[in-house]
Order: C-alpha cells, then structure tokens, then sequence
C-alpha cells in the first residue's frame, strides 16, 4: 500500500528520457481512472438490486482502477511514476489527490463487501459512494490535465531540440556543397588530369542536394 506522502519511483525509468509514447500511456492511464470510477459506482448501483454479477464487474473495474493509479504514483519498468513537482504537489500536496482517490477505492471495497454480505449499511455506504463521484472526477481530471500539460512540455522541448540539430546539419550541408562546387572548378581546370576528381566532386554535390531535401522534410515535420 502507498502512503499519502510523495513516493519515490521504484521504476528505473529517468524522467529525462521520457518519450511522447511514455506520455501518451501516462495521460490513458490517467483517463482510465476517470472511466473506471464511473462504471464501479454504476455497477455497485445495479449490484445493490441485488444484481450479483454487476458486483463481480464493479470489482473488476475497481481493479483496473487501482492497478492505473499504482502504476502512475508507483511507476514500473516502462514508466517513471511522480516524475514531476506539479504532479507531486497534485497527488500529495493541498489537495491530496493521492488520498482522495485511496478513499474512494476503500469506500468502494467496503461497500462491495457490506452489498454481497447484506449488511444493513449498504444503502448509506452506497449513497456514499455515489456522493464522492463528483469531487473524485474534479481530482482526476485535475491530474489528467497536468499530464496532458507535461506531454505538451515535452513535445515543445523535443521540436526545439530537433530544430537545432537540423539547423546544425543544414550549416555543415552548406558548407559541404561549398567545398564540392570548388571542388568541380578545379576539376575543370584540371583538364583530363581532373576527371576523375570531378567525378567525385559531382557526386558530393548529389549527396549534399539529399541531405539539404531530408533536412527540410525534417524541419516540416518539427514545426507541424
């Protein structure tokens, strides 16, 4: 079990290195604890009409939503936890989103056990229930819109990055087209003597010609 305090990733990701498939799996995951919460809530409702198998599905989807919140306080192998201070402060600051969301997967544990048991606190645990639906989704999407926010962070830092190696790239083409137009004057001064090199120097202007296309496809793609 986690603590409401901040937890230290166990994962051996670096947060550093994180790429927009990590994020694109973090912001899921996150979603999918907005989606699971409503269909424990619902089928807890239906289970307590004394449909049993909706409790069998209101656990699974209780499952699915603390397996997601695990992984992304937690980590695991491909995903870096807590990664951030804003998230850090989400979860385990003012708002105490860790915790609120620990005692809506407790509250809805105990209400599953007093419906399949009977007990006669199962209409107020359930009303409980149904009453935290509404401030626990106001947390959940709280953190989903900080890991959409981190995501966009990162695909920014990852174009600019992309645009100074392209740039650097595009200089060194530059200078290497310079040195093979040189190179195919002094070939044809050279008469005969200089065929051979001219041959080499053409084909530096081809390679040069390529490189200047692959480097403008590559700045397109970044500035889109």
């Amino acid at each position: 079990m986690l603590t409401s305090k901040f937890v230290q990733s166990s994962s051996k990701v670096n947060p550093s290195k994180l790429t927009g498939e990590t994020f694109a799996t973090l912001i899921n995951l996150s979603g999918r604890r907005r989606f699971t919460s409503q269909r424990v809530v619902l089928y807890a409702v239906l289970a307590s009409n004394e449909d049993l198998g909706a409790l069998v599905t209101a656990r699974e989807a209780l499952k699915l939503f603390a397996d997601a919140h695990t992984s992304l306080v937690e980590g695991t192998e491909a995903l870096p936890g807590v990664f951030s201070s804003e998230l850090q402060t989400a979860y385990f600051g003012p708002e105490s989103g860790d915790k609120k969301i620990r005692s809506f997967m407790e509250l809805a544990e105990r209400t599953f056990t007093a419906i399949e048991s009977n007990w006669r606190q199962k209409a107020d645990l359930l009303k409980d229930l149904i009453a935290s639906t509404t401030p626990l989704l106001a947390v959940l999407n709280s953190i989903t819109a900080i890991y959409e926010k981190e995501a966009r962070t990162h695909a920014n830092s990852v174009k600019n990055q992309l645009q100074d190696v392209m740039s650097e790239i595009k200089d060194i083409s530059k200078q290497a087209h310079m040195v093979a137009f040189n190179a195919q004057i002094i070939a044809a001064r050279a008469g005969n003597a200089g065929r051979e090199f001219s041959v080499v120097a053409n084909v530096m202007t081809s390679i040069t010609a390529e490189i200047d296309k692959l480097v403008q496809a590559a700045l397109a793609k970044a500035v889109t």
